[in-house]
């Protein structure tokens, strides 16, 4: 059996290929989303339009804009100052640290001194114990001035071959 035929309007409708697209909305908010995604953000927040409409408004969100600047501002120098410092600290522990190890080096050295000394005496009752009240200082020997290169040169003998040149 075959289907009558049919000689409505849409008849010539369907006779082609029918592709399914989404409806063109004409609504506010659809057409700002596919233009750009922030422009409502954008839009609500224009300095121009909040300035026509409440100069107030305009001029207190520039003074927040201005400390939140100066704040960021002083948390980046706040943070490079804190890294400066915390490295001086680091070095300086380093140095505390090396220092007590060459103390600890020396006191078991002069342990070491007086072990070996208080060994090789014969007598080690007549020995006594030292302290920093009975140390004697010495003042360090002058230098002397070092020879002029005419009385080093005087001492060389051209004729005097050493072995080995």
């Amino acid at each position: 059996m075959l289907a009558p035929p049919t000689h409505g309007s849409l008849e010539k409708l369907l006779l082609g290929p029918v592709v399914a697209a989404p409806a063109p909305s004409t609504s506010r908010s659809a057409r700002g989303q596919r233009q750009r995604p922030l422009a409502l953000i954008q839009g609500s927040l224009l300095a121009r339009r909040v300035e026509r409409t409440a100069p107030w408004l305009a001029s207190l969100h520039r003074i927040a804009d201005g400390s939140l600047l100066g704040l960021g501002l002083a948390v980046v120098g706040l943070s490079a100052l804190t890294l400066h410092w915390q490295s001086q600290w680091t070095r300086s522990y380093q140095s505390l640290e090396a220092s007590q190890l060459l103390e600890q080096r020396l006191q078991k050295s002069t342990a070491l001194l007086e072990q070996h000394h208080l060994g090789v005496a014969h007598n080690p009752g007549q020995l006594v114990p030292t302290s920093s009240e009975k140390l004697i200082y010495v003042p360090a020997p002058s230098a002397q001035r070092p020879a002029s290169i005419i009385t080093l040169l005087a001492g060389v003998s051209p004729r005097q071959i050493l072995a080995g040149y």
